[in-house]
């Protein structure tokens, strides 16, 4: 029986690539995945919540009691959690921020944080199916595996996109080290050659991750790749299970 996994993501844009782009793919490998935005805030007089983006500051608790309600209100053993947030602008209450500071290392900075995350929520419930998973440095490196397929959704912007392509191959090809400066971070990079970015992302972005393709995202986006086989593996391990006639379970 395939995994059921649920994945909290940071914003709208996010979620429509979990469910345009991730969620077809994983579903080949046995995983059926979902995604809502990450809850913000709530208005308890009209009922309302509100979902899609972090504050910069102070929003982690709003983040992880959303977290571990959905954990409560599915504890079926073979459901998984995970996240899709991005490092850039992440909450200055996330926990491992501090030394996620100190790290000069892209790579060790998301790795403390993801460890810092599992623990706290992890160790908040006493549950072990939570994978989490922040984006170096956020989604829009996705698109930056192949920045010419941009040209599918902005046509007319030739001379904006080859030198996007350039920003790429200045880091040496791989788009997970392009950096999280407030001008400089990927969606910024991206907006200031092609300015519609910022007003359809939420649609442009996952669009064209799509035509980019999971295969070319898994080879070009080394940290992304990780988390990909991390949630393909609960696939291949429901299958042997359930050959056994058992899920997964731990």
């Amino acid at each position: 029986m395939p995994v059921r996994l649920h994945i909290t993501a940071e914003g709208q844009t996010e979620e429509r690539f979990v469910k345009d782009v991730l969620a077809p793919y994983l579903g080949e490998q046995g995983v059926w995945a979902d995604a809502r935005c990450v809850l913000t805030s709530k208005n308890k007089r009209a009922g309302a919540e509100y979902r899609g983006g972090f504050r910069r500051h102070s929003a982690y608790l709003t983040v992880k009691a959303d977290i571990c309600a959905w954990m409560k209100e599915d504890r079926h053993p073979d459901v998984r959690f995970t996240t899709m947030f991005d490092l850039y602008a992440l909450p200055t209450d996330f926990p491992g921020h501090a030394a996620a500071a100190a790290e000069q290392k892209p790579y060790e900075k998301v790795r403390l944080l993801e460890e810092s995350l599992c623990q706290d929520i992890r160790g908040e419930l006493d549950d072990t199916r939570f994978i989490p998973y922040i984006q170096l440095h956020e989604f829009e490196a996705l698109l930056f595996a192949d920045p010419q397929r941009l040209d599918w959704e902005f046509l007319e912007h030739a001379a904006p996109i080859q030198r996007l392509v350039a920003m790429v191959a200045a880091e040496g090809g791989n788009p997970e080290l392009i950096d999280d400066g407030d001008t400089t971070a990927p969606s910024k990079r991206i907006a200031a050659e092609i300015p519609e970015y910022a007003g359809s992302k939420a649609t442009s972005g996952p669009l064209v991750a799509g035509k980019i393709g999971m295969n070319v995202l898994r080879n070009k986006c080394r940290h992304f790749r990780e988390w990909l086989d991390m949630l393909i593996a609960l696939g291949a391990a429901s299958r042997v299970q359930g050959g056994n006639g058992s899920g997964v379970h731990g």
